[in-house]
C-alpha cells in the first residue's frame, strides 16, 4: 500500500503532491489547504500551482532549478501538520445559484432519482438543500467539480452519452455535480438548469469560481429562472453571494 502523501516529479516541468488514490473529502481539504500554504510561502522556484480532485501541481522549471531542494521544501510543509484535518483556506465564497429541477429543462432528473433510489420529491430537496465545494476546475474553462453529495448519489455515469446539454446544466454522477461551462455531451444525467456562467471570458476574473468555494442550488420555478434569463446579464445568474468566514 502507497504511504500518502506521495511526492514526485512530473518530467521537468513541476512536481505533484498527491493525498489519495482516488476522491475523498479529507483527500480533497488535504488539496485545498496545502496548495494555499505554498502559494503563500512565496518559494521563488515556484512558477504557479494548480490542483486536481486529491493533488497539487507545483510548476518550477526543473532544468534550472535544484530539484531535490524544491522537493525538500516541499516536504518540510507536508510535515507541518495534518492535511487531510488542516482548516480550509480563507476568502472562499458561498454560492446560492437559482435552479429548475426536472422539466424538459433538465429532463433526466426523473432517472437520476430512480438510479439513486429517490423518489424525484426527495431527489429535488436534497439536491437543493446540500452544500457542496468546488473540488477542482477543469474539463472546461471554469468548470466545477462538486462534492461530495452522500452516498445515495454514489451513482454512475450513463453506459451511452447524452449528445449535448446547455451551458448552465447541473448534472449528477459518482457524488458529485457539475455546473457545464458550455453546451456539451455528457455521460453526467442531467437534473437541473441554471442561468449561471462559471467562465466570462470579458471579465477580469474570468473563472467565477474558484476551488474550496461551496455553492446551494435552491429550487426556482421555470417562469422564475426565465425572469432571471431576461433580467440579469452579468452571468450571475440571479446568484446571491457570501463570504466565509
Amino acid at each position: 500500500m502507497t504511504d500518502f502523501p506521495v511526492v514526485r516529479t512530473v518530467g521537468l516541468s513541476g512536481v505533484l503532491v498527491t493525498f489519495a488514490e482516488a476522491m475523498t473529502g479529507p483527500a480533497n481539504r488535504a488539496a485545498l489547504a496545502f496548495r494555499a500554504v505554498v502559494d503563500a510561502e512565496g518559494l521563488p522556484e515556484v512558477r504557479e500551482t494548480s490542483m486536481s480532485l486529491v493533488s497539487v501541481y507545483v510548476v518550477a522549471d526543473l532544468v534550472t532549478v535544484d530539484t531535490n531542494a524544491l522537493i525538500d521544501k516541499l516536504r518540510v510543509l507536508l510535515d507541518q501538520q495534518d492535511w487531510y484535518a488542516a482548516p480550509l483556506p480563507k476568502g472562499r465564497t458561498l454560492w446560492h445559484i437559482p435552479t429548475v429541477y426536472g422539466t424538459d429543462l433538465a429532463p433526466q432528473l426523473e432517472e437520476a432519482a430512480t438510479v439513486a433510489g429517490l423518489d424525484p420529491d426527495e431527489a429535488i430537496r436534497q439536491l437543493s438543500t446540500t452544500r457542496v465545494r468546488v473540488l477542482t476546475i477543469g474539463f472546461a474553462p471554469g468548470q466545477p467539480y462538486l462534492g461530495e453529495l452522500d452516498e445515495v448519489w454514489n451513482i454512475p455515469r450513463q453506459q451511452g452519452l447524452t449528445k449535448s446539454v446547455p451551458a448552465g446544466a447541473l448534472v449528477v454522477a459518482i457524488r458529485q455535480l457539475v455546473v457545464f461551462t458550455n453546451a456539451t455531451p455528457t455521460g453526467w444525467r442531467h437534473v437541473g438548469q441554471t442561468a449561471f456562467r462559471t467562465f466570462r471570458k470579458t471579465t477580469a476574473h474570468p473563472f467565477a469560481l474558484t476551488p474550496g468555494d461551496e455553492l446551494v442550488f435552491p429550487q426556482v420555478s421555470r417562469d422564475k429562472l426565465e425572469e432571471i434569463i431576461a433580467k440579469d446579464t452579468s452571468g450571475n445568474g440571479g446568484a446571491e453571494q457570501e463570504a466565509i468566514e
